[in-house]
Order: C-alpha cells, then sequence, then structure tokens
C-alpha cells in the first residue's frame, strides 16, 4: 500500500537521503545569551524558559559526552536508532569567544554513531570565524538552528527579541554560502500579530537560503515574560483550530524544498501553564494533516512553484539525483 506525506518531515529527508532513522540527541553545553545576561537584556526573549528552551544538564555539570551516552542508550533501546546528531539547544550556542565553541565542537568530534551536530543560536552570535568553524565540523548532517520568531520587526521589540529580521537574512545569507544547512526557527501566534503576519514569516523564510524550519505554537510557560502578559490578560494563545489554520496556510505556502524539523511546540513536563491544548503533540499533528488531506493540500501548493506534487509526497518514492 502506498502512503503519502503532506508536508516534507525530518523523518522524510533522513530516509530518503540516508536510508535509516536519524535521532537527535539533546545538550546543554553551557552556553548562556546576550538578552540574559545584560549584554542586550537581562530579561530574555518573552516567550523563552529560564534553561534557554534546554536540559540543564550543563548546571549539574555533566560532561557532553556523557550527556551523549546517557540520551544514547535511552533512544537506541526506545527507536532502535543507531545514528544520531548532537543537537546543542540550550541557550545561543556561539555566544562567547570562538574557543569556546572550538572546545565544544572538539569534544563531540569522535562520539560514536554521530552523523553530525545541530547547533542553536541567535543570529547576531554569528560571525564568518565561528561559521567557519561549524563548516568545517565532519559530518554529513550539519545544521544551525537560527531563531527568527517573525520578520516583523514590530513583534521582534514587542517580544524582547534584541535584533532585527535583516540581522536574520545576514546571518542565513553568510551561513548558507558556507555550505551549512539552516534551519530557521519561526512562531505562529506572537503578541499583537495575525495570520497575515505569520504568513509574511513564511514568505521571508522563502527568500532565504534556508533548508528546513520549525514552527513553534506559542505556549506560555513558568518563568517566562509572557506569564505576567497572560494574567493581565495583555496576551491570549491560540486555540488549536486557530493554530492549525495558521499552520495549514502556512504551509501550503512554504517552498516544498524546506524540510520541516518541528510543527508544534513541545513544553517540558511542568512548564506549561496555557494552553492546556499545547501537551497534545500528536492530536495537533494529526489535525493539521487531517485539514490537509480534506483538501487535498500539500506544502508549497500555493508557494509560486510548480504545482506538481513534490517528490516527498509518495514516501515510496526515492530522493531524485542532484538533491541533497
Amino acid at each position: 500500500m502506498r502512503t503519502f506525506s503532506r508536508y516534507f518531515t525530518l523523518s522524510t529527508y533522513f530516509h530518503n537521503r540516508h536510508g535509516k532513522r536519524i535521532q537527535k540527541i539533546p545538550l546543554d553545553a553551557g552556553f548562556s545569551c546576550p538578552n540574559r545576561d545584560g549584554t542586550l537584556s537581562s530579561r530574555g526573549c518573552l516567550f523563552c524558559n529560564p534553561l534557554g528552551s534546554g536540559t540543564g544538564q550543563s548546571i549539574a555539570n555533566i560532561p557532553l559526552a556523557d550527556q551523549y551516552a546517557h540520551w544514547r542508550t535511552r533512544f537506541q533501546q526506545k527507536y532502535k536508532a543507531h545514528a544520531f546528531l548532537a543537537y546543542l539547544q540550550s541557550f545561543s550556542n556561539t555566544y562567547g569567544p570562538l574557543t569556546k565553541l572550538t572546545r565544544v565542537l572538539d569534544a563531540l568530534h569522535d562520539l560514536p554513531e554521530l552523523e553530525g551536530i545541530c547547533l542553536g543560536t541567535r543570529p547576531d552570535c554569528l560571525d564568518q570565524p565561528k561559521l567557519a568553524a561549524l563548516a568545517a565540523f565532519p559530518g554529513t548532517e550539519n545544521w544551525l538552528d537560527l531563531g527568527l520568531q517573525s520578520s516583523n520587526n514590530q513583534t521582534l521589540e514587542r517580544i524582547n527579541r534584541g535584533h532585527d529580521a535583516q540581522c536574520f537574512a545576514r546571518a542565513a545569507r553568510m551561513a548558507g554560502s558556507m555550505g551549512l544547512k539552516i534551519c530557521a526557527h519561526v512562531i505562529a501566534g506572537l503578541p499583537g500579530e495575525n495570520m497575515d503576519d505569520f504568513l509574511a514569516t513564511i514568505g521571508f523564510v522563502n527568500q532565504l537560503p534556508v533548508r528546513g524550519i520549525k514552527i513553534h505554537n506559542l505556549y506560555v510557560c513558568k518563568g517566562s515574560g509572557l506569564v505576567r502578559w497572560w494574567q493581565r490578560g495583555d496576551y491570549r494563545p491560540l486555540d488549536m483550530d486557530e493554530y492549525t489554520q495558521w499552520v495549514v496556510q502556512g504551509l501550503i505556502r512554504l517552498r516544498p524544498d524546506i524540510v520541516i524539523h518541528r510543527i508544534n511546540g513541545d513544553p517540558q513536563p511542568g512548564e506549561l501553564v496555557a494552553p492546556n491544548w499545547a501537551l497534545s503533540k500528536s492530536q495537533i499533528i494529526q489535525k493539521i494533516v487531517r485539514h490537509l488531506e480534506d483538501r487535498d493540500l500539500w506544502q508549497g501548493k500555493l508557494s509560486g512553484k510548480a504545482n506538481d506534487r513534490p517528490y516527498w509526497f509518495d514516501r515510496n518514492g526515492g530522493i531524485p539525483d542532484g538533491i541533497d
């Protein structure tokens, strides 16, 4: 029986390119953030939790190799996985001197069954030498997770992001020119934004050398500045139906070659304040897929590219020659 995909999932990309599952392993290398340490601000981004969306394992002084070994064993048992990406997730992993970044990369160099790295950071924490160090890392899959959130500069100021959309564009072009695969992070439902703002962000991403995207629903988590907004009634999260509509409209406009790394947020245990539906990860995905299937829609259908279904639509098909 033939199976079909309505959007270009990361698992489809890995299976088509490598013929196997590749599992991300979250690591905390102990970096900070200029939006936390007072360089730009001490408040952080409005939505960010106190751990910088990471595990906090560096606080316990757990070496990267030990963190990796712990999760590798767990994922081997749970998923039978034998290929991994080291995912440096917490805070901004290129903030600080180049020597710190190179020490971290050196510590990852010889980890077993490692296919590459996925490194999260801010666009204002990148320069040519740091990008060169990342581009030189040996691996078949080296990704740079780059926070955009919105292409609306008024929104970025409102959420205390500390940089503008043009900063993201410059960093994306510079990283792309050095062969790094860029995964843009965007958020649906930011304060003051409507669906048109979100679709404008998708259009902005389409114009850049971006290879992947993470779409997050904005939820209120403990310790974030957004909690006070929500308590005062100054912020209302999208409901699940609204989020579904926003994502579907975004997907059909998104370039079909952009890999979907994530299609909804995933709150850490115990951190969610609102909305409760944000805990229903599988239900959200099912709702989005059902909406696409019922209307015969797919990623990129309205992107301005050819209306033919993309090669990844047929999960049984292979990856065409020349596509990496």
